[in-house]
């Protein structure tokens, strides 16, 4: 288990105002690493991930220890995603098949990926029930709310009692209108040789999934923190400097006002157990972004290299926890 340690990074001004809740949320997405099915030959010698509000980059070196070439499917799977009318979801390009413009690279060469997508209600797949009536499994997809609510009354009410479907609370020209109530299960995949005695470098670079909140979801000034605050402070390595920095700030700002809005980016780490062995070199590098901002997370020997940037490093590494990064944006007045 990752040792928990908290980073906080000083303001340079505290001129702002205090602490306001407020309902706009958007939540966001753990996207992580490649996936291979477990084979015991192919291990990953080094892994070079980088991850910012705009972009996560990730650098590989593996190594295949058999004597004969290893032919392998290699996925990146996409989070889980369905179509939410109560809540928002940071998604960076929706109307795209390819929601966080995802590229690959092996050795320096651009490979394709094919793409599969998958509608999931129930438990069960439920893809050839849309595509049969011409509609996206995408639940994103711009035309599928229409075609939706151009179903028959029958198609309707099956497709509600089998949780295809779901009332969205409105009306549309004095009739119920529906939504999509299916998961979306989507992943890049590709062939891959892995050469016999070889090392092979593979890159990806996508737009992460950045969540948030227009003021920050917990109290730093609380003598006794509630059960979600304690939530909070556990998934984020929260410390009590991190809370007091905040809780300064706070303190200082008028009521029903805004010194902090939170950010949240999360990363799968744990797809790394698919491959033979540890990661034998590991370097994590957070980028906040604003030297202003603050920023806690869960990491081990996690050192400061510049005004916005964190850097981790590791020997022999099995990550048995995913990665979630808190930041607080500060709101700068205009």
């Amino acid at each position: 288990m990752l040792k928990r340690l908290c980073l906080t990074a000083l303001l340079a001004s505290l001129t702002y105002p205090s602490m306001s809740w407020a309902n706009d949320s958007t939540a966001s997405l753990a996207t992580g690493g490649l996936v291979l099915l477990r084979n015991q030959d192919v291990s990953m010698q080094q892994e070079d991930l980088f991850i910012s509000e705009k972009q996560v980059r990730v650098d590989y070196v593996f190594s295949n220890s058999a004597r004969e070439d290893v032919e392998s499917v290699v996925a990146f799977p996409m989070p889980d995603m369905r179509l939410d009318t109560q809540s928002m979801v940071s998604i960076p390009d929706p109307q795209s098949d390819n929601f966080f413009d995802f590229t690959v690279t092996a050795d320096g060469q651009p490979i394709k990926p094919q793409l599969q997508q998958r509608a999931v209600a129930g438990g069960l797949d439920v893809t050839d029930i849309l595509t049969g009536k011409g509609i996206a499994v995408s639940p994103f997809d711009s035309k599928v709310i229409a075609a939706i609510n151009a179903l028959d009354d029958s198609t309707k009410n099956e497709w509600m009692s089998r949780g295809l479907l779901v009332d969205s609370g409105e009306l549309v020209d004095g009739k119920l209108s529906y939504a999509p109530a299916w998961i979306l299960k989507a992943t890049f995949w590709w062939s891959m040789k892995f050469p016999a005695g070889k090392e092979i470098r593979v890159s990806h670079r996508y737009t992460p999934s950045v969540g948030g909140f227009v003021a920050i979801r917990f109290d730093p000034l609380a003598k006794t923190p509630s059960a979600e605050d304690a939530a909070h402070a556990r998934k984020y390595c929260r410390d009590r400097d991190f809370d007091q920095t905040v809780a300064k700030v706070l303190q200082k700002e008028a009521p029903n006002s805004y010194p902090f809005r939170e950010s949240w980016i999360s990363y799968v780490l744990t797809t790394a157990a698919n491959w033979a062995g540890p990661i034998q070199k590991f370097k994590l590098t957070v980028d906040k972004g604003d030297p202003d901002d603050l920023i806690s997370f869960c990491g081990t020997g996690v050192k400061k290299t510049g005004p916005t940037t964190f850097e981790m490093t590791a020997t022999d590494f099995w990550p048995t926890e995913d990665l979630n990064i808190l930041l607080l944006k500060r709101n700068k007045a205009p």
